[in-house]
């Protein structure tokens, strides 16, 4: 099926073709329609699987027939996300796509100054994409005025609701005058979460659900490693020469992790950039486009940018620490394999962490395949650290890696 099926706006018709979609995912195919004939909508689908453009084509080819010129009329959508990042790529994904319609998006997110936001927005948008402390800032200001909002997106429900935010959902809910539209969408759900999504959205919403048993793409391939943790920096360090100038993106637990890891590379000739959530957002933008566009092909990053980050060309993701919540370990996979192309994800397991790769393995439904070190003690790996000939040799264990990524394209 083509796009064309769904009688849409040919201006958004162009702008995916421009964009390079051609045909419609799984989630697109099942939520377009019912999101064109007004309906509720609650979403799980895995990551990569353009989740995205299946609320914001609809959304916007809505707004673009009721209007009859680019006057705008107050916002008429307003799609809610958990951080700055997501802010800022859902509305550049809303830009591309309105592209030569009578709608106009805009993000606003905190980390920056509110003044050039306050600016925009009053020249008057229809589609706001917001993260909720910066929304409520504006809204107490008088800046934003949900009175006639049509349609109300959740990007990350899941998240969005577990970090608490279900009551500036209640009270951006009540806020909206007329009757609207629902939309949650999100790759996880568990059953309290969906409990309270459910509580949000008409009885007669419609569930969609793309591949329930898997919740990660099949486009990615997973790995294990068994390594002692203070052996990790050592792999790491092997696996970035070997597999230069690959993209690979490194996920670490905490902030603290993130900038020892990255100079610890920096000791070992390897420049890397680095993002967590103590950075000013300026700091997060510079190292988010260096990695996008391929001058830094390193980055290291705890999971704030795990959520919806649509990285193109993520060739590998390496789980340098595994994360507390098997549902974040989805989330960070799915940074690789998007769309079509495919992608793996290593993680290195320590000891200590083998209980949470049991969680992720029940997650996931799967085993995670296992790349054996050979007989080399942990200890020799340690004390050994700067041999070249224990690096040359762990080459060869990575060479499974590449075998698997031929045989998948």
């Amino acid at each position: 099926m083509k796009f064309e099926k769904y009688h849409i706006a040919p201006e958004i018709i162009r702008n995916l073709t421009l964009q390079g979609f051609r045909r419609p995912t799984d989630i697109q195919f099942k939520a377009i329609p019912s999101i064109l004939n007004g309906e509720d909508v609650l979403a799980i689908a895995q990551t990569g699987t353009g989740k995205t453009a299946a609320f914001a084509i609809p959304v916007i080819h809505l707004i673009h027939m009721s209007k009859q010129s680019k006057r705008v009329n107050g916002i008429q959508c307003m799609v809610l996300v958990p951080t700055r990042e997501l802010a800022m790529q859902i509305g550049d994904v809303f830009h591309a796509l309105s592209k030569h319609t009578r709608v106009k998006a805009y993000a606003v997110y905190g980390g920056v100054e509110q003044d050039p936001q306050i600016a925009r927005l009053q020249h008057g948008i229809d589609i706001l994409v917001a993260t909720p402390g910066r929304m409520f800032d504006l809204i107490s200001q008088g800046y934003i005025d949900l009175g006639q909002i049509r349609t109300l997106v959740l990007d990350e429900a899941d998240q969005m609701l577990d970090l608490g935010f279900i009551d500036d959902i209640r009270a951006v809910k009540k806020k909206i005058s007329r009757p609207h539209q629902t939309l949650f969408f999100s790759a996880t759900i568990n059953r309290t979460i969906k409990k309270l999504a459910f509580s949000q959205v008409k009885q007669s919403a419609i569930r969609i659900q793309i591949s329930p048993e898997d919740p990660v793409a099949k486009n990615v391939s997973h790995f294990v490693m068994f390594v002692q943790m203070d052996d990790k920096r050592y792999f790491l360090e092997n696996f970035i020469r070997d597999h230069e100038p690959s993209k690979i993106l490194v996920f670490v637990r905490t902030r603290v992790r993130s900038e020892r890891v990255s100079n610890a590379m920096a000791r070992a000739g390897i420049e890397t950039v680095v993002i967590h959530g103590q950075k000013d957002q300026n700091d997060r933008s510079h190292s988010m486009n260096a990695f996008k566009s391929g001058r830094h092909p390193v980055l290291i990053a705890t999971d704030v940018s795990a959520r919806g980050i649509d990285i193109p060309d993520v060739d590998y993701v390496i789980n340098y620490d595994l994360p507390e919540k098997p549902e974040n370990y989805v989330h960070r996979v799915g940074r690789t394999g998007r769309g079509t192309r495919k992608g793996i994800a290593v993680s290195f397991c320590s000891p200590g962490e083998k209980q949470q790769l049991e969680q992720i393995e029940g997650f996931i439904n799967k085993k995670i395949e296992t790349i054996r070190i050979g007989k080399k003690s942990y200890k020799n790996l340690r004390t050994s650290a700067s041999d070249e000939s224990r690096l040359e040799s762990l080459l060869k264990e990575f060479e499974i890696l590449e075998k698997k990524q031929k045989k998948k394209k």
